[in-house]
């Protein structure tokens, strides 16, 4: 999942305050071009009273008003408290003007009529409801962020429980389908029975340790695999033709686990009839990044009556799975072709 920016005041965040405060309050080291008007420190008082003031709008706004009063859905005390606040630092910054001494330089100012004192305080208001504003703008354009983070985090972990479940209903499906293969096995050939059950338990170490691991070795899937269908290739028929062609250019390439297994029992359950010439034929290969599976079997369809396999889910869980694990980044299309069932998945790896 792409992680979202850190919202402001959190990294990045605290720098941009501080270098755009920085600049504000740099100003009158710019703007004093005449040597009879150097920086003082009574002058640069002066200059930053202003400044100074927009910063206690900013930050009264930022970490008090918008909270309790905006965020509240408490708008008319949020606009109350923001005139008292504006008229608050523009009386302050008017009362330290007055009281501190004039620069040397500086010529006095003649008597403004009172339409021009209204027209200057109403333009500084204009200033201050400015400030106030950029700092809703910034503490929603940060909760946004916060709250996007969280969803997607959210969105996270439930894409993750799922998956999980997902891969506990395939386990117990797994196992289903191959004991009741071994079960057929026991009638006519205990031994092979007994390598079956030898077997297995090698499948159920990979199925139970390896495959909880979000992504494995290609190799170690593909071994997983091919074990798989020797234990099912046992109780074959002669008149069933099985042909596989699994190969890896770089086995270290890493795939979700138990993936094809379902494409691969369906084959094993629908291609193999009892009495009637049956194929199926495996092939899983790699194409630089894309892993191609691609099945091809003879068709006869169980009666959903009285299969009690429940292996139907199969096909749904892996639906479900490719979208959680390879979302836009495979292709899988399964369906009848005459008297065959063709299934293909490629992902990109």
């Amino acid at each position: 999942m792409r992680t979202l920016p850190a919202p402001p005041f959190k990294g990045m965040g605290k720098l941009i305050h501080i270098a755009a405060w920085a600049i504000l309050f740099g100003l009158p080291f710019f703007f004093t071009g005449r040597e009879s008007q150097t920086v003082t420190i009574l002058s640069y008082i002066r200059s930053v009273l202003v400044p100074l003031s927009f910063m206690l709008v900013f930050y009264v706004n930022y970490f008090v008003l918008i909270d309790y009063f905006l965020f509240a859905k408490r708008p008319w005390k949020y606009f109350l408290c923001n005139v008292l606040l504006i008229a608050f630092a523009m009386g302050a910054v008017h009362l330290m003007f007055q009281l501190l001494p004039h620069p040397e330089w500086e010529h006095p100012r003649p008597e403004r009529e009172w339409q021009e004192i209204v027209g200057f305080f109403m333009v500084n208001a204009m200033l201050y409801l400015l400030v106030a504003g950029l700092s809703v703008a910034i503490k929603m354009t940060g909760s946004w962020y916060q709250m996007e983070s969280s969803r997607r985090e959210l969105e996270k972990s439930r894409a993750e429980a799922e998956l999980q479940n997902l891969k506990s209903q395939l386990n117990p499906h797994f196992l289903f389908n191959t004991l009741n293969n071994i079960y057929s096995l026991i009638a006519f050939s205990p031994e092979k029975a007994q390598e079956a059950v030898h077997d297995l338990s090698r499948l159920l170490r990979y199925v139970l340790y390896d495959s909880s691991q979000p992504m494995v070795l290609l190799e170690k899937e593909l071994d997983f695999i091919r074990n798989y269908v020797e234990l099912m290739r046992i109780r074959l028929p002669e008149h069933v033709t099985l042909t596989t062609d699994i190969s890896a250019d770089t086995p270290e390439t890493q795939v979700a686990p138990l993936l094809f297994i379902s494409l691969i029992e369906n084959a094993f359950k629908h291609g193999v009839s009892h009495n009637k010439p049956s194929f199926i034929d495996l092939k899983i290969h790699q194409k630089g990044k894309r892993i191609v599976c691609s099945i091809r079997n003879s068709y006869f369809p169980k009666d959903n009556g009285q299969d009690k396999s429940g292996s139907g889910i199969g096909l749904q869980n892996l639906c479900r799975r490719l979208e959680l694990l390879y979302p836009s980044h495979h292709i899988f299309t399964y369906g009848q072709k005459g008297d065959e069932y063709v299934c293909l998945l490629e992902l990109q790896a």
